[in-house]
């Protein structure tokens, strides 16, 4: 457990204290009197379901929004912040959990983007970018267009443009979501480092084992306010817990096995390559039956997004694709959703999502030509609201009505949507790209139990992870994915997490599929 280093005080040179936070929208309180203070020179965690309140809270301590009453104090001076420039000139930054970056343009022009006074848009801009990359590891090349980065490198993207502007006191929404063990490690040394330099660490972070490692104080807050504080030298994942949502943690591990000897998906030598003839997917053969879940294991970049994609028909690969027996190899999007397969994607907003939408109008997105959402031609409103009414009480998605935008939920509870709508449709095959990533420990165990359960009615589930106890807990089986190879079979009954953790970075010790794994796809190059 990380201490607090000697001299951190509240009235520090980056400490932080809200007072009396309130922020209202149409129909929500997001936040009701929040007071926290920050400690100068600490890693302090925040933390809360789904819905508390905390990306809100985030957003104005970063100048997204303004407040409706309440203060907000940064090393003893009272501020006020009427956009990020404002909270930047004063040394907070902020990594988004959603990124905030232009996919046309490449690393160094997104870093500089805003920030061109610094250090120019030249060789001297890209070279405190190397820096910068080269002294925390990210291994990023300025040049590269952020269009071609995995989730990972998205979000290391993310760091070094907080760090690169000099930020001091920095918020971090969720950090580790796609971080194996051995990364979340070395992350944790580099905020140990920052803190000894008097770098004040907001953490947001629904991992409570992390947050008890990591952290020097805990906030927690519950419905928009903050109801208490923990002592991460004395307090438990449990106590976290019930103070969070008053219920014990969940478990994602499954009950007994009911994999049948049917086959429902197929891939033999499925290839894909990008616009210069890299490999990004090379010869992928799987099988999944119904009643299993087979989770693939692998750092972001890896091929994971592609592999999905090409499964999806969003991307065009070669090979033969076979569902319940059929090639469906030329089948495009729309037919294969037709045939029964269901998609949580791995970014919600960019491919689950229609933001500036009602929710009743998201339940139909992507389920547009069957029932209860048309009639003949035409969209039945009023079945596709009662369904969406449906799914919103089943999946607990907390919402003023089904008339609210996308947009105005929390992450959690526009997940638990996605979830609720892509299993509504009787889905043969479920394709679950990070089903619970960003989500509470209370939204967690609703989706685990519903996988679960259309696990045992014969469901057949490709799970792509970045929570490794997430993966160990729910598979039948486990593939690694390394470089657009699948390179080894783990048994979730007897492996751990550094286990698939090495095997994910090349130093594994799993049952080898290709001792000549490629090396070619600089696309997804474990790091």
């Amino acid at each position: 457990m990380a201490t607090a280093p000697q001299g951190s005080t509240a009235d520090g040179g980056n400490s932080v204290s809200v007072q009396g936070i309130t922020k209202r929208f149409p129909g929500v309180v997001a936040n009701h009197d929040v007071d926290i203070t920050i400690r100068g020179g600490t890693v302090h965690a925040l933390i809360g379901e789904n819905g508390a309140g905390k990306s809100t809270l985030m957003k104005i301590l970063y100048g997204v929004q303004k407040p409706d009453e309440g203060t907000i104090t940064v090393a003893g001076q009272q501020v006020s912040f009427s956009s990020p420039t404002d909270a930047i000139k004063v040394g907070i930054g902020m990594v988004f959990q959603h990124f905030m970056l232009a996919d046309n343009l490449t690393v160094l022009e997104n870093v500089v983007l805003g920030a061109e006074k610094l250090h120019g848009i030249g060789d001297k801009a890209r070279a405190e970018i190397v820096r910068i990359s080269d002294a925390y590891g990210f291994d990023l090349d300025p040049d590269d267009l952020v269009e071609r980065l995995g989730v990972g490198q998205r979000q290391r993207v993310e760091i070094l443009k907080v760090l690169f502007r000099g930020a001091k006191i920095i918020i971090l929404d969720e950090p580790t979501a796609v971080l194996v063990p051995q990364e979340v490690d070395a992350l944790f040394a580099n905020l140990r480092e920052l803190r000894a330099s008097g770098h004040t660490i907001l953490f947001i972070s629904h991992k409570l084992d992390e947050v008890l490692a990591i952290a020097d104080d805990i906030t927690v807050m519950r419905r928009g306010t903050t109801v208490g504080e923990a002592d991460p030298k004395t307090a438990t994942k449990l106590e976290l817990a019930e103070l969070m949502v008053g219920s014990e943690l969940p478990s994602p591990e499954t009950e007994e096995s009911t994999v049948t000897d049917v086959v429902l998906l197929e891939l033999s030598d499925v290839s894909l390559l990008d616009d210069r003839g890299r490999h990004l997917l090379r010869d992928i053969d799987l099988t999944i039956h119904k009643g299993e879940v087979l989770g693939i294991a692998g750092v972001e970049g890896n091929g994971q997004a592609e592999l999905v994609e090409t499964i999806m028909a969003m991307r065009k690969g070669t090979g033969t694709v076979r569902l319940a027996g059929n090639d469906i190899a030329k089948a495009n999007t729309r037919e294969r959703r037709e045939l029964g397969i269901g998609f949580v994607p791995e970014d919600r907003h960019r491919h689950g999502l229609l933001l500036d939408a009602p929710l009743w109008e998201n339940r139909v997105l992507g389920h547009q030509t069957r029932e209860p959402n048309i009639t003949g031609p035409l969209i039945n409103r009023r079945d596709a609201r009662k369904d969406t009414q449906r799914i919103i009480d089943a999946y607990d998605v907390r919402t003023p009505s089904m008339d609210t935008h996308a947009r105005a939920l929390s992450g959690g509870n526009q997940q638990k949507l996605i979830v609720g709508r892509e299993m509504s449709g009787d889905p043969v095959l479920l394709i679950a790209a990070h089903p619970t990533r960003g989500v509470d420990v209370g939204a967690q165990a609703a989706i685990w139990d519903h996988i679960k359960r259309a696990r045992r009615e014969g469901l057949a589930v490709l799970l792509i992870s970045a929570d490794l106890d997430e993966l160990i807990g729910l598979s039948d089986r486990i593939e690694v994915i390394l470089r657009g190879r699948l390179v080894g079979e783990f048994d979730p009954r007897t492996v751990t997490p550094q286990d698939l953790g090495s095997a994910m970075t090349g130093g594994q010790d799993a049952e080898t599929k290709d001792e000549t794994t490629s090396t070619s796809n600089g696309e997804g190059a474990a790091s």
